[in-house]
């Protein structure tokens, strides 16, 4: 859609005007809004459409998002907006069991919970360590993804390889991506921290199959960080890499109920050190999460996440 405007609230009102006239546009039988920032034409389009089915999709805590958390005036807006609508809406489904709690405290609605996990990750072939220019001989550690942002552990895990005699491989993008390249030079890291970049999701996994240990180390310094529930984490079970994690509630259930990975009580570059240098020198404990790992993926998977979709979207379409 071309808008007048590209950022802030004349944005959001602006797509959410265009949105709700392409959708009186267009014949459905479901209309389907995936998060807070496209309810508002949602909810309207279907007050013209009286023979469709509208389903909330909440991909996340979104009210408690960063972004709005530090402009308290922006989000009064969205809250409103929230509270106005929610209570009238009737097919809900989250992320996660946590979020799904919240939401049902304050509104006492039903919410439904298909959790963001990958497929199961069948390779047709998997690439050597020499063909993705990935060191041989020594442990590998990966943190991937595509929000590799402030407050999610990657300034942590960049200091903590000072103490580990390991590789660590930054596959994906994110805001302080440049900080942490300027880090790694300052400190003199560049043979045990190398970037790769942002990969499309196939190769990127290519990455997390070869290496030893994947992290996930958001800080709980707000509710949307706090009630995640990164799919990296599926990610990495499915390739069968054992996770180190910090201790945020829905990543610590999956980690401890599958016995895939260790968490952290307490998250500084050093006790993330410690914990890695403990791992990697007990190659069983190492071996034995891998194989909890491929264990637990065939259960945590998208395929049977999608029996709470079609429940819904086979009796309401």
């Amino acid at each position: 859609m071309r808008l007048l405007f590209e950022t802030g609230a004349a944005f959001y009102a602006f797509f959410n005007l265009r949105l709700f006239f392409l959708l009186l546009s267009k014949k459905c039988d479901v209309l389907v809004s995936n998060d807070l920032d496209t309810l508002l034409a949602n909810h309207m389009a279907k007050k013209f459409k009286r023979n469709c089915t509208l389903v909330y999709d909440s991909h996340e805590y979104f009210t408690e998002v960063p972004e709005l958390v530090n402009r308290p005036s922006v989000q009064r807006i969205w809250l409103r907006i929230e509270k106005w609508i929610f209570p009238q809406l009737t097919h809900i489904y989250t992320v996660n069991d946590s979020i799904a709690k919240i939401y049902t405290d304050l509104y006492q609605k039903e919410i439904k919970v298909v959790r963001n996990i990958s497929q199961r990750w069948q390779p047709e072939n998997i690439k050597s360590k020499q063909e993705l220019d990935i060191p041989e001989n020594v442990p590998l550690i990966i943190l991937q993804g595509a929000g590799i942002n402030v407050d999610r552990g990657a300034e942590e895990a960049v200091e903590a390889m000072q103490e580990v005699d390991a590789v660590l491989m930054i596959v994906g993008g994110g805001d302080v991506l440049g900080q942490l390249k300027d880090r790694v030079k300052e400190l003199g890291l560049e043979s045990k921290v190398r970037f790769y970049g942002r990969r499309p999701y196939l190769e990127m996994m290519q990455f997390t199959y070869h290496a030893d240990l994947g992290l996930t180390l958001d800080k709980d310094t707000n509710p949307n960080y706090k009630f995640s529930l990164p799919n990296k984490i599926f990610d990495y079970m499915h390739a069968g890499t054992p996770v180190v994690a910090t201790n945020i509630i829905e990543v610590a259930n999956v980690i401890r109920k599958n016995d895939i990975g260790f968490v952290l009580d307490r998250f500084t570059p050093d006790t993330l050190a410690k914990a890695l240098v403990e791992i990697i020198k007990d190659p069983k404990r190492l071996d034995a999460m891998k194989t909890n790992c491929a264990k637990a993926a065939e259960t945590e998977n998208w395929e049977n996440e999608t029996s709470v979709l079609t429940e819904i979207y086979l009796k309401n379409g």
